[in-house]
């Protein structure tokens, strides 16, 4: 993998950092690629801060402890710690960056072009449809918005590993939404309603009781709650049926 090609965009400039293993018992991160084993398996994180990308990389260990994670600061670290094998998937880590800026959409496809059949992950604060379709342009093989918990986050991984390509629910949601609102002649409004707030807009609409929302998109109850309190400061209706009444209005 030709990564000293790729320029510094996502490069740490603190330098060099340890690996993201869980600490041996002397407190000293430790890595098994260090101790003479094979790279093969082995998932890669890249993110300039360190405690985010040890943070995740404990926690990946803790749900699934067959999974072998080293967190990189830069993406020229992953030669260092993968050798000449590659790791079995990359995690790029974008935070706040949009798939849709052009300077971040052409570093992403310049690096998912050097490192070849390696599946790339994003993890991304965004989960608008629009973002996550630039990043599938790209080539990436899965799209983990921030919002989502650890353990979606690994079956991501997992997917992307066996060939497949992972995509929030939300996206296929309000895609949906999209898709039923052109079909029957109407109109969505546009730009209006963020991913996750266009798909809990869809169940509210149809009745749906926050528990069922919380449980069908995988939040947390309190989480449903401040996506309806955005709905409703929206769409300047003060309850559940207002905002249902103010929809129905928009689409005819």
């Amino acid at each position: 993998m030709g990564h000293s090609q790729i320029s510094g965009f996502w490069n740490d400039a603190t330098g060099p950092v340890h690996n993201g293993h869980l600490p041996d018992p002397t407190g000293l991160g430790r890595s098994e690629l260090e101790e003479g084993q094979s790279s093969e398996g082995l998932v890669v994180i890249v993110d300039k801060r360190a405690l985010e990308r040890e943070c995740l990389a404990r926690g990946l260990v803790e749900h699934n402890p067959t999974l072998r994670v080293s967190a990189v600061g830069s993406l020229d670290e992953i030669r260092r710690i993968a050798g000449e094998a590659g790791p079995a998937a990359i995690l790029v880590i974008l935070g706040a960056k949009k798939v849709t800026d052009q300077s971040v959409r052409e570093e992403l496809v310049r690096f998912i072009s050097e490192v070849g059949a390696t599946p790339v992950i994003v993890v991304v604060d965004s989960d608008e449809p629009g973002e996550i379709l630039a990043a599938l342009e790209c080539g990436v093989r899965g799209y983990i918005p921030t919002s989502v918990k650890v353990k979606v986050a690994a079956e991501a991984i997992g997917l992307a590993r066996a060939g497949g390509v992972f995509v929030p629910a939300s996206c296929v949601l309000a895609l949906r939404e999209i898709i039923h609102s052109t079909a029957n002649g109407t109109r969505p409004p546009a730009g209006m309603f963020t991913a996750r707030e266009a798909a809990v807009v869809e169940a509210l609409r149809k009745g749906k009781a926050n528990k069922i929302i919380a449980y069908e998109l995988n939040l947390c109850e309190s989480t449903v709650k401040v996506h309806i309190r955005n709905i409703m400061k929206k769409l300047k209706a003060t309850n559940r049926t207002e905002v249902a009444y103010k929809l129905r209005q928009m689409m005819l």
